[in-house]
């Protein structure tokens, strides 16, 4: 199949389409805001985005027939990147609300932090993003840089070997997973001013170098 020059920005009627797609267009990578899974195909790079309950989001993603696409392009090793809970529906499943299943891509599951007293949760703000591998995507950016979050679940990876960076805020957590050419964060890197753009920036030349 011919792909096209767009990066494709998924489209299940939730998350912060227009803060990703617009960021990446001013770096210079062309997007398509899609929800059709035929057209998402023909795109050279996915972004899963992601804003809202993780329940509504699974049902928003199959009544829209793109569970089957998430597997295959994750599948397929094209230039994949998951934001915010794109990041936490990849997993198995979420104690969110009950407990719900996921995309299952990567086994694990989804928590939320602990409570206590001096632990404001949601986890809001700019936070220090330490680097646990040397995945492109972090290409020129410092480990230690700053990036913006806003959740109160974050994922715990059966298998530790996926973890690409951790944050503390009251516990240690997985604040991003992947390897190759996939990569799924909890924070918002078209919010993460220089840092985040630079990831973008490395994820977008990795869709444009994509065959």
């Amino acid at each position: 199949m011919n792909r096209t020059d767009a990066i494709g920005v998924v489209d299940y009627g939730m998350g912060n389409l227009r803060s990703v797609s617009k960021a990446l267009e001013t770096l210079g990578f062309p997007t398509r805001v899609s929800g059709d899974p035929a057209e998402l195909c023909r795109c050279r790079g996915i972004v899963l985005p992601g804003v809202g309950a993780f329940r509504d989001c699974m049902e928003n993603l199959s009544r829209q027939g793109l569970l089957s696409f998430l597997s295959d392009a994750l599948a397929d090793g094209r230039p994949f990147l998951g934001i915010c809970l794109g990041q936490q529906l990849l997993f198995t499943e979420s104690e969110e609300f009950g407990r719900h299943k996921g995309i299952g891509f990567l086994p694990g599951k989804v928590v939320r932090f602990p409570a206590r007293a001096a632990l404001k949760i949601p986890h809001m703000g700019w936070n220090r993003v330490e680097f646990a591998t040397d995945h492109a995507m972090f290409r020129g950016i410092p480990s230690g840089s700053y990036f913006y979050f806003v959740h109160s679940y974050y994922v715990v990876p059966d298998d530790p070997s996926v973890i690409a960076c951790r944050t503390s805020y009251g516990v240690e957590f997985a604040s991003g997973v992947g390897g190759g050419n996939f990569l799924a964060v909890q924070f918002h890197p078209e919010k993460s001013q220089v840092a985040g753009l630079a990831l973008l920036s490395n994820f977008g030349r990795m869709c444009r170098d994509a065959a």
